[in-house]
């Protein structure tokens, strides 16, 4: 077979390589090849070269992309491709390995412009030339200087503290049955904590626990404690240095129920019983008096006119039967009407003798007592009658008014623990300081709070003390600063609930605005005395300015010039 040309060469191999992609191929017994592509038989006109590669025309099926194929004469020889037609097979043959070597050309081309124009820093650094060495200058500035203490604080509601209730002389379960506050809620003074089986728990300012019921009669720090919460409020309670319960401190009593809209506690089950026995019993009493005293007053005045006239009547009888008797000069008679005159004149002389009421002084004294004994269970029976303060009713809390922080029970449930959770009701900012810090601020001190949405509010220094901690590592050398806010919007009080804020206390600053320059402009003379560096002119040239110093702040010091002048604007040598 003759040699073919190069580009017949290149053709044929782009052709094999489409018609091996494409399917398999197989001649017909007068030796026309036919292809299979993807399996199907085909009856375009096929031929083989003389390598025997199998090619096919594709522009028979109007496909651009199908692979050409050689045409065979009618002689039965294969036609001669052109040049042309070669470059065009291996062009559509191959396009995605083109088109991706045209774009790695182009990449490379604008990586190479790009690299001409984009220069690293280090690059940068390295041509560039080193500058020229000089003065480093900065103005003198006309400022106020502020020396300020910078720490952090919690905002909290202070003294938080459990509650819990004296329930032991309830009789059955103590069941919440209303005016449970709501969490944020403020308890004040004679105002209602809680309902308990119908009845108030009354809130009292005052720091000692309650362990009984108040009744008339009793004394002790609580009484006293009692009687000034309630002069607190604007209730007379009677003498308020006296620590005895009396008829004034339950009228007060009675009258604290009223202004939280209750009614007073009744007294016991058979205190009205116990009144009115006590009353017969008084009653009874005075009259036996009476009656002992009248057979007192009876024995005491004798024997009457009567019987008086009666005896002396006896006397001068037995007198005249004497005389009788004596005139008949009858011995007999004589002797026995003697002795009747006796007789007379001695029961005469017993009935004029005052009498002996010793058993009716005895009759008198016994009812006195009786009537006394009376008296006193009366006394016992109007006490357990007058309003008393039971110990179920009544609620002490120190530094009223508080915060509700929490509560722990609901209407219907029992109480068995604590019921709710309180703290102080004024925020306060809980912030800790170095030592160093700390000796620099003092009470009544205004500080600056940057708020959660950095705006300031101010606040005033309420307490500087060590820190309390169980850590002795960790509060040693720490001290705690309490602050309290200056009045808040319910805005910004929602918004700083809880957060930790920044505190700037000034410790020191400047009387207005004075010359001050960078702490770096100082120098020291050889005598010791401070001086700066002034630049005069555009020149190089510097003066040396005597100075003193005053406060140090924000890296700035205020100077004052002693031997020549210095002013602002002026500029001043910090480094060459």
């Amino acid at each position: 077979m003759a040699r073919r040309s190069n580009s017949e060469s290149i053709g044929d191999a782009a052709g094999s390589s489409s018609a091996d992609a494409a399917g398999s191929a197989s001649t017909d017994p007068t030796g026309s090849a036919s292809a299979n592509v993807s399996g199907s038989a085909s009856t375009e006109p096929t031929s083989t070269d003389p390598l025997g590669v199998l090619v096919r025309d594709g522009s028979a099926d109007g496909n651009p992309d199908a692979v050409a194929t050689t045409a065979l004469t009618p002689s039965g020889a294969r036609a001669k491709p052109s040049r042309s037609q070669g470059w065009g097979r291996l062009l559509r043959g191959n396009r995605v390995i083109w088109v991706m070597a045209l774009v790695a050309v182009i990449a490379l081309v604008a990586g190479l412009a790009l690299g001409r124009f984009i220069v690293s820093p280090g690059q940068a650094a390295a041509d560039a030339e080193a500058p020229d060495a000089g003065l480093i200058t900065v103005p003198v500035e006309q400022r106020q200087l502020t020396n300020d203490v910078t720490i952090r604080g919690d905002a909290t509601y202070a003294d938080s503290v459990e509650v819990k209730l004296e329930t032991g002389e309830i009789g059955g379960a103590a069941i919440v049955t209303g005016q449970v506050p709501e969490v944020g809620g403020t308890l004040d003074a004679a105002t209602i904590a809680l309902e308990v089986t119908g009845r108030p728990v009354i809130v009292l300012s005052g720091d000692l626990p309650v362990y009984r019921s108040l009744r008339v009669g009793v004394s002790g720090p609580d009484v006293i404690q009692l009687k000034q919460a309630l002069n607190a409020v604007g209730i007379d309670p009677g003498t308020l240095d006296s620590d005895v319960f009396d008829a004034a401190t339950s009228a007060a009593v009675a009258a604290l129920y009223d202004r939280v809209g209750y009614p007073a506690p009744e007294g016991t089950e058979d205190s009205d019983s116990m009144l009115r026995s006590a009353n017969d019993a008084v009653s009874s009493a005075t009259e036996s008096i009476a009656q002992a005293q009248r057979a007192l007053s009876v024995a005491q005045a004798g024997a009457s006119t009567p019987d008086r006239v009666d005896q002396d009547n006896l006397v001068r009888s037995a007198q005249r039967a004497v005389a009788a008797a004596r005139e008949n000069n009858d011995p007999y008679a004589i002797a026995d009407a003697e002795d009747a005159l006796k007789l007379a004149v001695a029961r005469r002389e017993a009935l004029l003798v005052a009498p002996d009421v010793s058993a009716e002084n005895a009759g008198v004294a016994a009812a006195q007592q009786q009537l006394s004994a009376a008296k006193e269970e009366l006394t016992r029976a109007q006490e357990a009658s007058l309003t008393y303060l039971p110990a179920s009713e009544v609620l002490y809390l120190p530094g009223l008014p508080r915060r509700v922080d929490e509560i722990t029970v609901s209407r219907g449930s029992v109480v068995t623990g604590a019921v709710m959770r309180v703290s102080g009701a004024t925020l306060v900012i809980s912030a800790s300081a170095a030592e160093s810090d700390a000796n620099l601020i003092a009470e009544g001190d205004v500080a600056t709070l940057e708020m959660p949405d950095d705006s300031t509010l101010s606040a005033t220094v309420t307490s500087v003390a060590p820190a309390e901690s169980t850590d002795a590592a960790t509060s040693a050398g720490r001290f705690t600063v309490l602050l309290t806010p200056a009045d808040m919007t319910p805005e910004q009080l929602q918004a700083i609930q809880g957060s930790n804020v920044r505190v700037t206390l000034p410790v020191s600053s400047t009387e207005g605005e004075v010359l001050a320059v960078p702490l770096a402009a100082l120098t020291a003379g050889a005598g010791g005395e401070s001086r700066v560096e002034v630049r005069r002119g555009e020149d190089e040239e510097t003066i040396l300015v005597e100075v003193t110093t005053g406060l140090a702040a924000e890296g700035y010091v205020e100077v004052t010039p002693v031997s020549d002048t210095l002013e602002a604007g002026d500029l001043v040598v910090v480094g060459r």
